[in-house]
């Protein structure tokens, strides 16, 4: 059997194999409210009949003001949690395991009455300047972060992924260039760290599961503006330490600019495996990996632990049965939710 559909116990979960829905915001809330619509249990519930293994729901705001735009998903009160939970038992019945990605978007928030980020640089002109955050706005968001993750628990997700990535809150912080503070908060890089440190320790105490983190390790910037590569593989070695499970490693998103490179398929999992490389906790990778035998050879050479597939997903719910037959998988019917989608699949 191939190493990416066979099961596995990585990152804290045992998975009935390798492939990982990753979050990808729909941005289909209806009423400005944060809440799941009925669009949303029909993407998810999708996928988890396609046999994926574990589902992470797409950012979640843990504050009215840290959607990325007002159509986000939220988590900042107990009927959100509510209706998560719902769909959480759904997906569990049809043997996915199930994830959610928490965030707040700070300088990136397109609608947020009160603009906040870690120092006073905007992200582009049309969103505008941020306010620096107070000690005091700090607190409160580990706060809301925490509070967030105890409705996680409530509402039965296997594990929460920090969305320390792509330029929002989190990353901002942790950026030399958005983050010009002279505060325990700003500065050295551990000062820098120091926020998401807080939060991964506030939603360790509130919430059971496993405990990811989203980091970016490059933003295409030249080398002064931002961290370096052992910049990051010392966050990674610190997130590991706060007991972090494993490293959902992505890049790019700081600013409104594209890779300085040709993208090619597979092109950001060499930053996986430079962070797999520092780290003693596994990684996972994504980014153009439709291509199931190259998310296999990723796999086999130990580049990476998992695949997170995004839009391939997007293209086709049923992407894990056509990785099953391109990898020449023996019982094509394992794959399939039952016998009768197995009649269609088949064919793919």
């Amino acid at each position: 059997m191939s190493k990416l559909l066979s099961s596995a116990t990585v990152g804290g979960l045992t998975l009935k194999n390798r492939v990982v829905m990753s979050p990808m915001c729909l941005f289909d809330v209806q009423q400005h409210d944060g809440m799941l619509t009925p669009v949303h249990f029909a993407h998810y519930v999708q996928r988890a009949m396609g046999q994926v293994g574990l589902i992470i729901i797409e950012s979640t705001a843990v504050d009215p003001d840290g959607g990325i735009t007002n159509r986000d998903l939220g988590l900042w009160n107990d009927q959100q949690g509510q209706e998560l939970a719902k769909l959480v038992r759904v997906l569990h019945s049809l043997g996915a395991k199930v994830g959610i990605q928490l965030n707040h978007a700070g300088r990136k928030a397109q609608n947020a009455e009160h603009l906040m980020s870690a120092g006073a640089v905007a992200f582009d002109d049309e969103i505008g300047t941020p306010a620096p955050m107070t000690t005091e706005q700090i607190h409160h968001l580990v706060d809301e972060f925490g509070a967030a993750a105890k409705r996680a628990q409530d509402a039965g997700f296997d594990m929460i992924d920090v969305h320390a990535a792509h330029g929002y809150l989190l990353d901002q912080f942790l950026s030399p260039l958005v983050n010009q503070r002279d505060d325990e908060y700003g500065g050295s890089l551990a000062n820098r760290y120091r926020l998401l440190h807080e939060v991964v320790s506030v939603v360790k105490e509130h919430f059971n599961g496993t405990i990811w983190t989203r980091l970016s390790l490059t933003d295409y910037l030249l080398a002064d503006q931002q961290n370096s590569l052992t910049d990051w593989q010392q966050v990674g070695k610190w997130l590991a330490a706060d007991g972090v499970s494993l490293l959902d490693i992505s890049t790019g998103g700081l600013l409104p600019i594209k890779p300085d490179f040709p993208i090619h398929d597979g092109y950001q999992t060499r930053f996986a495996t430079a962070m797999k490389q520092a780290v003693d906790i596994p990684v996972s990778t994504v980014g153009l990996l439709d291509n199931p035998g190259l998310a296999e050879y990723i796999l086999q050479n130990d580049q990476a632990d998992l695949i997170m597939e995004g839009r391939a997903l997007l293209r086709n719910p049923n992407w894990v049965a056509k990785a099953a037959k391109e990898l020449h998988e023996h019982d094509l019917e394992r794959f399939s939710y039952n016998h009768s989608y197995y009649r269609g699949l088949k064919y793919l």
